[in-house]
């Protein structure tokens, strides 16, 4: 039974070894036995990898911080799953074959929604949704400005914010991606650059932008904010430029900017677990309708580990990047 252990900090191709573990016994009372049919890589791990991370795990330490599956076996008490349910798994061990985890971390899925879409439904959807709903009362009509558009993020936000009457500005590194984003359902695509604030003026005027969401850090922060209305507000979410958010005193003090921050991991933690399974139901029900996808870049076995964080790690994707364990 292969799954994948982080030994050390450093180089994410490096540090991580593909173990042939023993199979797996009959699962304790209120465990389930999973068989992962599909997990993504996300920047988060790359970070944890790194020792970047906002949290450092003890090592070793198994990683896959999301991931779809199948039922394979029930602990005893086990009551609300059935073996053959296909389930999310909010785990934090799903780069294996088979993991062993608490049924009350299971959410069960339709089997009709792409097994793919649905394994990179906990990280990527839930932030796009959260930043759209949690900070701002945004009404119809609002405009919210986004950088890192063309990301997993970027993209889920574009899709939930056009079902809510909200227009999006997005701003994106390369040219190329521009008709793509206006398919998905972008109203705008800009270049990021110094004169961004007056390129989005000059397109939509005095329009309200009271929200924009950031996900690079670093210089990009001021631009985004630099368009917003008055007393608007900037949430990051990353930190794609490695360098710290910036942001200047006087939109601070005279334009009333507000700069804040947010992490799924503390979120989900400040949930109610009812809270959570319906959050995901709603955004599984997005995914069958053809509401919500993300494009997926490629895809590897266990067995290909180096190649396939290698290939995560390159900037100029156009989609994530996914193991599936069991082929």
């Amino acid at each position: 039974m292969k799954y994948i252990e982080l030994t050390a900090f450093g180089k994410p191709w490096e540090v991580c070894k593909t173990i042939n573990g023993n199979d797996l016994a009959k699962p304790d009372p209120g465990y389930v036995t999973l068989e992962i049919n599909a997990a993504p890589i996300n920047p988060a791990e790359l970070l944890i990898m790194e020792g970047k991370y906002a949290t450092q795990p003890a090592l070793p330490v198994k990683l896959g911080i999301e991931g779809v599956g199948t039922i394979l076996d029930l602990g005893d008490g086990v009551e609300d799953l059935n073996i053959g349910d296909r389930v999310l798994s909010l785990g934090r061990t799903n780069w294996a074959e088979k993991i062993q985890a608490p049924a009350n971390t299971m959410i069960r899925v339709s089997k009709d929604a792409d097994v793919n879409q649905l394994s990179m439904l906990k990280v990527n959807p839930a932030t796009a949704m959260f930043m759209l709903e949690q900070f701002v009362d945004l009404k119809p009509g609002d405009w919210v400005i986004q950088n890192a558009a063309n990301s997993a993020v970027g993209r889920c936000l574009i899709q939930l914010a056009r079902a809510k009457g909200i227009s999006t500005i997005n701003v994106v590194r390369r040219s190329d991606l521009n008709e793509e984003l206006i398919e998905l359902g972008a109203d705008l695509v800009f270049l990021d650059g110094e004169d961004l604030a007056d390129r989005v003026r000059k397109a939509i005027g005095e329009a309200n932008i009271p929200l924009g969401i950031d996900a690079v850090a670093g210089k990009a922060t001021s631009n985004l904010a630099e368009t917003l209305s008055e007393g608007g507000t900037v949430v990051n979410y990353g930190l794609l430029s490695g360098e710290p958010c910036q942001l200047t005193p006087d939109m601070i003090v005279f334009k009333g900017i507000t700069l804040t921050g947010f992490w799924l991991a503390k979120k989900l933690g400040s949930m109610s677990l009812d809270k959570i399974q319906e959050t995901y139901k709603n955004l599984a029900s997005k995914i069958i309708n053809g509401d919500l996808y993300v494009p997926v870049e490629a895809i590897y076995d266990l067995g290909h580990f180096e190649d396939a964080v290698r290939h995560a790690y390159r900037g100029g994707r156009n989609g994530k990047i996914l193991f599936a364990p069991n082929g």
